[in-house]
């Protein structure tokens, strides 16, 4: 018999985890339309600390509810139906989407579709769709082999990245001659620095702020027309109308940038919060006002402009760019069990990970 398991944290104090035993798979009892899958495998990146993070700012916490004060921290990967209750989805399939830190979850796929279909399980159905969204992995829209480890690692932080980077030029990147982003080796940071090192010469130029550790790999991105540490601040040219992506949530590096170019910050941009523990910027910054970018109203206002369809073709276009160039960034690194898990989750809490590995778990 299998017992379901959960990886859950402490809601206010990140660093305290448990493990939560659950019912046998077997008992677990399904509704007319519901399906069981076990998770198999997932991707885990510190795009998931700002999902802790910000869980109860943005309803991260609301996807896959545990006991008062604990959280299941959301991650994209697969996982393999084992029983079903729907007409339209059959045992053995297998699916990709947003799933819990958990071997097993129950599901309630509506709007089914030959490639995907819609999870809306009770408190899920009033969530958004970009996360609610599963693609079913069979025939054409069969996982790629080669890219079957990357697409949970890279691919929910590249759809970030072309929608910042889309609406960036949108409105004209608010005039900027360049564009400043803070935490230049996060995975979101080098997606959206690819999108923009292809509107050359046109857009900005793109500068990669850094910690000192991370400047080589950065450079070895090919991505970034400057990289510097984020000491360096003061030696760039403070003139120039600049705009500033920050997927770190330093306040006192976001800080040192609005200071620095003062009125010429003709936009400030807040993504991610990998430093989750660091300072938050001062409310009485000069330049734009420091505003955080919700990707999932950008999808929604693309989906409306271009269609759903539209949509994925131009994602799915960008992104297949992107992961051909990613298979030689990145290493992929494999964890099995409870002790993977949690050192990985402890590792990325505390900023230790390399950029130049994704790591796939599995429990």
């Amino acid at each position: 018999m299998t017992t379901t398991r959960d990886f859950v944290v402490n809601r206010t104090n990140l660093s305290r985890t448990r493990w939560v035993e659950g019912p046998e798979a077997a008992g677990i009892v399904l509704d007319e339309g519901q399906i069981l899958v076990a998770v198999e495998k997932f991707a885990f990146t510190a795009n998931n600390i700002t999902y802790a993070v910000a869980g109860d700012m943005l309803n991260y916490w609301s996807f896959f509810p545990a006991d008062p004060g604990w959280g299941r921290i959301p991650v994209w990967g697969y996982a393999t139906v084992l029983r079903s209750r729907s007409p339209d989805i059959g045992e053995g399939e297998r699916l990709y989407g947003y799933f819990p830190m958990s071997s097993h979850l129950v599901m309630q796929p509506e709007q089914v579709a030959q490639g995907s279909f819609l999870d809306l399980y009770k408190q899920r159905r009033e969530l958004h769709p970009v996360y609610n969204t599963y693609s079913r992995l069979r025939g054409n829209n069969a996982a790629d082999p080669v890219l079957d480890d990357l697409r949970p690692i890279l691919s929910p932080l590249f759809t970030t990245s072309f929608l910042i980077d889309d609406w960036l030029a949108d409105n004209a990147f608010f005039g900027a001659t360049q564009a400043l982003l803070l935490s230049a080796s996060s995975k979101t940071g080098f997606g959206l620095a690819f999108g923009l090192s292809r509107r050359r010469p046109e857009g900005p130029a793109v500068v990669g702020l850094t910690s000192p550790g991370n400047i080589a790999f950065v450079k070895r991105l090919g991505c970034y027309d400057t990289v510097l540490a984020y000491d360096k601040i003061a030696t760039l040219d403070a003139e120039l109308p600049t705009l500033v992506v920050d997927f770190a949530g330093d306040g006192e590096v976001l800080a040192a940038v609005h200071r620095h170019f003062g009125d010429r910050l003709v936009e400030s941009t807040q993504v991610g919060l990998s430093h989750w523990d660091a300072p938050r910027p001062p409310a009485d910054l000069p330049g734009a006002k420091p505003r955080l970018f919700f990707a999932p109203d950008q999808a929604r206002q693309r989906m409306q402009d271009w269609g759903r369809d539209g949509f994925d073709a131009r994602l799915g276009a960008a992104w297949r760019d992107f992961a051909v160039r990613a298979t030689g960034w990145l290493t992929v690194e494999h964890g099995e069990g409870p002790e993977a898990v949690a050192h990985v989750y402890a590792e990325m809490l505390a900023g230790r990970i390399n950029p130049a590995i994704g790591n796939i778990l599995s429990l």
